[in-house]
């Protein structure tokens, strides 16, 4: 069983969109092994994505990231990076499959409603960022 980190980021929390987003994990085979809501702080959100550091967006990704609750979890099942990854669809909604959650859900390609790890090894980096493992059940 792998292990990934989801985020719905905070657009799709303003939306009130969670349930509908957690929903399409379970419905497709991926379990809840740890959620929680938290509020990034500056410090937090520049440390998670470090690696865009040097990137153009790198700000602007902090400022959304911080501008409003999210929902981090670990998804859990069979090939569960890259079945999250096929959840989520493409980074830019416009060419995001239809039905999937940032085809449904996302403004634009910034603000994309969700995050989903892109390898088992960021998977684990990032879900440590974020929980302790007595939180993960």
């Amino acid at each position: 069983m792998e292990q990934t980190l989801s985020i719905i980021k905070p657009d799709a929390v303003k939306k009130n969109v969670i349930g509908k987003i957690i929903d399409r994990f379970e419905s497709n085979g991926l379990r809840i092994a740890a959620m929680k809501k938290v509020q990034l702080s500056r410090a937090d959100a520049e440390a998670f994505y470090a690696v865009h550091k040097e990137r153009p967006f790198f700000g602007e990704l902090v400022e959304f990231m911080i501008s409003g609750p999210v929902v981090v979890s670990v998804l859990e099942g069979e090939n569960a990076v890259a079945k999250n990854r096929e959840l989520m669809g493409a980074t830019d909604p416009k060419e995001a499959a239809p039905g999937t959650i940032r085809a449904d859900f996302a403004e634009s390609i910034d603000a994309n409603a969700v995050h989903g790890s892109d390898s088992l090894e960021n998977a684990e980096k990032e879900i440590a960022f974020f929980f302790a493992r007595r939180e993960i059940l």
